[in-house]
């Protein structure tokens, strides 16, 4: 401001109006002591020159407001907008038209967050009532129904193929499920060695023969193949898509997942010949059939999954890939107050509006060459553990440099207030809660692997069934810990999942050699002798009498003595 001497008039106040940056005369009474402050007017001497504060005080303490012949000044602001005006840094428009204000880090932003979402994830009534052992809980998914569909197609394929007589049974698929799971726990080199006398696992060998396996696993379908090819045309998953459909809302009908879901995608491998088979350089696995999966962030939990078959006729178009996969993922808990975090393959603004129209906020990684974000913030050389907050309507955007030459940008719509922690590092709690919430997706591949049933197939349908039988068993032992409060490892739990699965097959089969032995007459016939069945101190000694209890034929050497007893005693 400047304060110049005019003669007839008075003193004039020259000043800079903060809104619209226009500068103005004031005209204010003469002082009692005229004084000039900043550069004279021609033919006039400067006196001395005075702070901005002590100028203001002198005209508080010496002119009346009601002398004045100029405006009214306003010292206090009329709303909030003026105070988030003055508070703002300034605001800059994106190439997409986006407006964005550059803010102070720790003020609050002008928008508030919608109620989140209070409650842990949890089963539902439905699987609480029904879940009291393992079996129970895995049947939750793969259902008796969709094993009764499975059941049917393989022994339709095997009449076509084999025999007319080719049968299987219930008990008998779930006891091929069973050493399916089994095998991925004991991993072995091939499947001949799951039956070796060397190698080979006790509890495989009790359950089925190696022949009748691999006899099943050859007939395994699970669709109708007569009606395949015409459903093929409008859907590349037909082979399996009707058991898939079951198994993915399964999931999502079992279980209420809390405030934190995380989307992301998993690459199951695989190299057989299908038209949607993916190569991402990234992955350990080079090749495989890609899945968009939504987890639960504290379980763990597969909420809902779908595979990625090529482009959609589908979905509208002009709406992006990244935006209709979200979508679709969180369609069944929209409208709960629920967070979503996701990579920067998906975040953008536009889906973070969409998601906050239907009650749902975002938290994630943007990339900076999207058109929305602020051409300021694309800098590359910034002080390290710096950042710079932006708001709009919808969201906050933060760019925060974790290295000196390396910004990561998190656009969040459940954040008000953009704060910095008081370490070295100087993080935005923006940041450290996507670092919290975006491994659930990861850290579940990371489980699945670890006791994978995936083996070698050239046939893709069996290995997306692999892939539902991983998924399941996971998701069976969270809701058996959930449901029944026992604490289990999951290598624990998936060895007694396989004795359940297959012990109405072996009970039964037991049952069989039972009436088979008992059938026989309890010597050979006149003249034969038969080899001992037991060998338990033996190698092949011949027998002629069997024992009374299990019916196999047994030697004088592995034969039992029982002492000597008198009548009175039992």
């Amino acid at each position: 401001m400047n304060f110049l001497d005019n003669e007839g008039v008075g003193e004039v106040l020259w000043c800079t109006d903060l809104l619209s940056k226009e500068r103005k005369f004031i005209a204010l009474p003469a002082l009692k002591n005229p004084l000039v402050y900043g550069p004279p007017l021609q033919g006039k001497k400067m006196q001395r020159r005075l702070t901005t504060q002590q100028a203001l005080e002198m005209i508080l303490t010496e002119v009346d407001p009601c002398d004045s012949d100029g405006e009214d000044l306003a010292v206090q602001p009329d709303s909030d907008s003026e105070l988030s005006d003055q508070a703002c840094l300034g605001t800059e428009t994106a190439k997409d038209g986006t407006v964005w204000r550059e803010e102070h880090v720790g003020t609050c932003l002008p928008f508030t967050p919608i109620e989140a979402y209070a409650a842990d994830g949890e089963p539902t009534a439905k699987a609480r009532r029904s879940i009291s052992t393992r079996l129970q809980s895995f049947l939750c998914f793969v259902t008796l129904d969709m094993l009764r569909s499975i059941q049917e197609w393989t022994i339709q394929h095997a009449w076509e193929t084999e025999d007319v007589h080719w049968f299987m049974d219930l008990p008998e698929l779930m006891a091929f499920i069973a050493i399916v799971i089994l095998r991925g726990v004991c991993r072995l080199p091939s499947v001949n060695d799951c039956w070796s006398a060397n190698l080979g696992n006790p509890q495989i060998i009790g359950i089925m023969a190696r022949n009748r396996f691999q006899d099943i696993m050859q007939h395994l379908r699970f669709d109708d193949k007569s009606t395949r090819s015409d459903r093929a045309k409008t859907d590349k998953f037909a082979a399996i898509s009707s058991v898939w459909g079951s198994l993915v809302t399964n999931c999502i009908t079992c279980y209420n997942p809390g405030l934190h879901i995380t989307i992301d995608e998993q690459l199951f491998p695989s190299k057989t010949r299908c038209s949607f088979l993916q190569y991402i350089a990234s992955k350990p696995d080079k090749f495989g059939i890609k899945f968009w999966v939504a987890c639960d962030l504290k379980s763990k939990y597969i909420c809902n999954v779908f595979p990625y078959l090529g482009k959609d006729p589908n979905r509208p178009s002009g709406e992006r890939l990244s935006e209709n996969v979200v979508m679709r993922l969180m369609e069944p808990f929209l409208d709960k107050g629920r967070n979503v975090t996701t990579d920067n393959f998906f975040t953008s603004l536009s889906l973070a509006q969409k998601l906050l129209g239907r009650k749902t906020t975002i938290l994630g990684t943007v990339n900076k060459i999207r058109r929305e974000i602020p051409q300021s913030t694309r800098q590359t050389d910034r002080n390290e553990f710096t950042t710079q907050v932006f708001s709009t309507s919808a969201a906050t955007l933060t760019a925060y440099a974790a290295k000196r030459k390396k910004t990561v940008y998190i656009l969040s719509s459940m954040h008000s207030v953009v704060q910095t922690d008081n370490t070295t590092k100087r993080k935005p709690n923006t940041v450290t809660l996507y670092n919290k919430t975006k491994c659930g997706v990861d850290v579940m591949d990371q489980m699945v692997r670890e006791y994978t049933v995936r083996k070698g197939t050239r046939r893709w349908p069996v290995a997306v069934f692999y892939n539902m039988i991983d998924m399941a068993a996971l998701n069976a032992h969270v809701l058996y810990q959930a449901c029944t409060g026992t604490k289990e490892r999951r290598v624990d739990f998936l060895v007694a999942l396989a004795t359940e699965l297959a012990h109405s097959h072996v009970a039964a089969k037991k049952a069989r050699k039972d009436q088979l032995l008992r059938a026989e007459p309890s010597t050979p016939s006149p003249g034969k002798r038969a080899t001992c069945q037991v060998k338990h101190r033996c190698k092949k000694n011949q027998a002629t009498v069997r024992c009374v209890h299990c019916k196999r034929y047994t030697c004088g050497k592995c034969r039992r003595q029982i002492p000597w007893q008198c009548q009175d005693c039992e």
